[in-house]
């Protein structure tokens, strides 16, 4: 199954001040959740970014809300989105749900199995994921890929959103994404 612009969302989990510094690789985390935001956007894929306990752990990182302008933003304390019955019609309206954050073994795990047990399907953005220890992280994506979530890339995404060469916006997000060293 590939991704599809239509029926597709993204929900990017948790990546607030307070917990970043604690992840495994904050510096690459924060610029490729940024990246697959700033995509988004320009593709006008509709974006939903939830904060755990914001009071505590602060607000989503200011890049990020820089990079996707229109993303609602969601606040929750339970780890799962949906067992925080946090997300918006919007996003549960859609069939499909690309899935990036951290942390990949807890809130994101959470999430991700939660969604799937209502019937959608998750794609999990690999490189756009963090936890506390590779270890963990390795352990959620497997457990996540087990229970059904597709496993991908943030090139796999932009590629399946784009579908062919002859998207509008294929030559601007070559040129502006695609080229050069990658976050």
């Amino acid at each position: 199954m590939l991704i599809d612009p239509i029926k597709a969302t993204l929900l990017v989990i948790d990546i607030q001040e307070k917990l970043i510094g604690a992840m495994s690789d904050p510096e690459g985390t924060q610029a490729r959740a940024r990246w697959l935001l700033a995509v988004a956007a320009e593709l006008k894929l509709p974006t939903v970014i939830s904060e755990q306990y914001p009071k505590g752990l602060g607000p989503t990182l200011g890049p990020l809300l820089e990079a996707a302008p229109g993303a609602k933003v969601v606040e929750k304390n339970h780890f799962s989105c949906v067992a925080a019955q946090c997300l918006p019609s919007e996003l549960m309206a859609r069939e499909q749900v690309i899935v990036c954050g951290m942390e990949t073994h807890v809130c994101v795990l959470q999430t991700v199995l939660g969604l799937l047990a209502l019937g959608k399907q998750v794609f999990v953005v690999e490189d756009a994921c963090d936890s506390r220890t590779q270890a963990n992280k390795a352990a959620g994506l497997a457990r996540m890929r087990g229970a059904g979530a597709q496993v991908v890339t943030r090139e796999m995404v932009v590629f399946e959103l784009m579908g062919s060469a002859s998207h509008p916006s294929f030559r601007h997000i070559s040129k502006t994404f695609l080229v050069g060293e990658q976050p």
